[in-house]
């Protein structure tokens, strides 16, 4: 089981006299629940999901963001030593932060031409791989010009067609059998990254990068956004065997309850002005469907 936890997380823009967007954001989620964070545009959401995957825009100052991982967190033969087991995840990279277990599903997400999903995917999973073993080889001390270079040194377009702890006929095993179990055309892994995609493809394609790289804590921002009914439930039907076959934790980012249909949280929060304002089951999600947020605003504000 993994635990990511922020605790009293500020943050503003990082530029001179950038704007402040968090006041104070206290969440914790855990491998297995599914957590729906809500509220209105502007309220600090998206600005939350990017700065636990490690976006340069924001600048935290003040508060944590922790994940803990028990000894057998990425399988069997990999022991976490004990002293290893909590991270802070503000000290690292993004990419550092992925090999952790952390994944970030966009609400636009890119589109590559000339880079296959099949070679993206492979790339993405065997330098999460190659970054975790790093990690947790403690006696290792990364010279200057790592530490000047932080990042992966491959990209999807150099290297040996081969190269890589997962082999090419190893991850065509893994692709198909994830593709199963998403519902999904397997012409779409000659497909160029999202190119050419239409909306609904490409948050599919979001909750397929994410079941091939097996994340301990899924954040998925607004990946229901401009979906038809049809994409909806095929988008959902991933995210639940995210949670229910792989054990991920969910933290589902949204404006809406109609994903919470298919999606059924175990826990909701609102989001207001920058800080977690309220927080209940999925009960909580119905009534802002009803209700709207401003109710919200005024228990919270008249309470105070």
């Amino acid at each position: 089981m993994a635990v990511l936890e922020i605790s009293n997380l500020h943050a503003e823009v990082a530029e001179d006299g950038g704007e402040t967007i968090l006041e104070g954001v206290d969440l914790e989620v855990e491998s297995g629940d599914i957590h729906a964070l809500m509220g209105p545009n502007g309220s600090g959401k998206s600005t939350t999901a990017k700065i636990i995957a490690g976006h340069p825009a924001y600048e935290v100052t003040e508060g944590e963001v922790l994940i803990h991982l028990e000894d057998d967190e990425f399988g069997e033969d990999f022991e976490i030593p004990e002293d290893m087991r909590t991270w802070e995840l503000l000290d690292l990279e993004p990419n550092e932060r992925a090999a952790l277990g952390v994944f970030l599903g966009f609400q636009y997400p890119a589109e590559i031409e000339g880079v296959t999903m099949v070679n993206f995917l492979r790339t993405a999973l065997n330098a999460k791989l190659e970054e975790r073993e790093e990690l947790f080889e403690e006696d290792e001390e990364a010279s200057e010009d790592e530490e000047e270079d932080a990042g992966y040194e491959t990209s999807p377009m150099e290297g040996p067609a081969d190269d890589g702890e997962v082999s090419v006929a190893a991850f065509q095993q893994i692709l198909q059998e994830k593709m199963e179990q998403l519902d999904m055309d397997e012409k779409f892994a000659d497909r160029y990254l999202n190119a050419g995609f239409s909306g609904g493809e490409k948050k599919q394609n979001e909750v397929l990068q994410a079941a091939v790289l097996e994340p301990s804590i899924a954040v998925l921002d607004e990946i229901d956004s401009g979906l038809d009914i049809d994409r909806l439930q095929d988008v959902s039907k991933g995210i639940n065997a995210l949670r229910d076959e792989q054990g991920a934790g969910i933290l589902q980012i949204t404006h809406y309850q109609r994903i919470l249909d298919y999606v059924e949280p175990d826990h909701v929060h609102v989001m207001l002005d920058g800080e977690i304002a309220m927080s209940g089951g999925p009960e909580l999600a119905e009534k802002l469907e009803d209700k709207g947020y401003d109710w919200v605003r005024e228990e919270v504000y008249s309470a105070a």
